[in-house]
């Protein structure tokens, strides 16, 4: 078969940025620019099915190069590939042990993508499991979550020996440590738990990050769901000192104030609990430079989110289910005063569960880590 001349200027011009790697075996850039050419509703299946067979036929020496390939893919092509490195060292298993130091390597390099690294860190523990574990601490703090997780968990594990071994303080600094580390509702909550069941209460609030000052106003009204749609005067101005038509009257913004441990902003504590009705909330986030952010909501009803007057996303459910971090947004933030508005609706259901009319926010970087208002 011809390669396209788009594999053939160096390998890298299949791949995009270039990231000092490993080089392909010639064999192998044609059928592994096949699998990188794999995209949504199969395209690219039917070619990709003999390449990745070409590809998994290699042997272990070309699994640093084949890792370096998943720099940039998609995530389909991402599976294909993982797909036929597993399978090759399977079928290498013994021979493993000769390419440890090159992914180790490419592990630590982290600009590498993250579900690469995961991989290879996890051929170095098949093929020296000690190593592995001895490795393990130094992804504490790393960018990719893959391997952040389970070094979070390697050290809440330690703490965990050391508080059946009756060394309390020990444990306490390496729970503390984890729990700086985490980044994972899910951890942070285990860690915070095992603090609390050693005397150490946590300050989830500031743990997490939440958004808890705000003003808030309403209600408008929201019969038959119509009120996602239109954009009541919130949307059209901020102007905390304005009288507005609400739903029963005029309505004025009021300032509120989250004590809740997860940040819930609860619009029937100010409003009371109603029905068929959109409530506004803004709070001013203030940055000390330009960067992107992460704005993270949790809601189960009916939302949508501005920052700076740019409208970020919205969904329009409700009672669904809530999480942390459950919709993730990316946004600019300009250096100076910075305000996020969110819109949260409720339906005309009755039932016990319906009840909540409420959501949680937090400013993040992409790795979850949270980011404080300068003021």
């Amino acid at each position: 078969m011809r390669i396209p001349s788009r594999w053939c200027v160096g390998v890298w011009c299949l791949f995009g940025p270039v990231i000092a790697a490993e080089s392909l075996p010639p064999p192998l850039v044609q059928p592994v620019g096949v699998l990188r050419a794999v995209a949504a509703e199969g395209r690219g299946n039917a070619a990709a099915g003999p390449a990745w067979t070409q590809v998994a036929q290699a042997g272990a020496p070309a699994i640093p190069a084949l890792l370096t390939a998943m720099d940039g893919a998609n995530d389909y092509a991402l599976n294909w590939l993982r797909s036929a490195i597993e399978t090759i060292a399977q079928r290498e298993a013994l021979a493993l042990k000769t390419v440890v130091a090159p992914v180790e390597k490419f592990l630590r390099d982290a600009r590498h993508h993250p579900r690469a690294r995961r991989l290879a860190f996890e051929l170095i523990r098949q093929a020296d499991a000690a190593k592995a574990k001895a490795l393990l601490p130094e992804f504490l703090n790393d960018p990719g979550q893959e391997l952040r997780r389970e070094a979070v968990q390697h050290l809440a594990d330690t703490a965990a020996a050391k508080v059946t071994a009756g060394d309390k303080a020990a444990a306490m600094t390496d729970y503390r440590q984890a729990l700086a580390a985490a980044r994972e509702a899910d951890q942070v909550e285990a860690i915070a738990k095992q603090l609390g069941e050693l005397g150490e209460k946590v300050d989830l609030q500031k743990t997490f990050g939440w958004v808890t000052r705000w003003k808030v106003i309403g209600p408008f009204d929201n019969t038959g769901g119509a009120g996602f749609e239109q954009a009541f005067a919130p949307e059209r101005e901020l102007d905390f000192a304005a009288e507005m038509p609400g739903q029963g009257g005029p309505i004025r913004w009021r300032d509120y104030e989250s004590k809740s441990e997860y940040g819930l902003v609860d619009f029937n504590q100010p409003l009371t609990a109603l029905k068929s009705v959109t409530g506004y909330a803004a709070a001013e986030f203030w940055s000390d430079s330009a960067r992107s952010v992460e704005v993270r909501l949790g809601c189960k009803n009916g939302w949508k989110v501005w920052v700076n007057g740019t409208y970020l996303f919205g969904r329009d459910e409700y009672h669904r289910g809530v999480e942390i971090d459950q919709y993730r947004l990316t946004a600019p933030l300009r250096p100076g005063k910075n305000t996020i508005l969110v819109k949260c609706l409720q339906n005309e259901q009755t039932e016990d569960w319906t009840k909540e009319w409420e959501f949680q926010l937090r400013v993040t970087d992409a790795q979850g880590t949270p980011i404080a208002s300068s003021k």
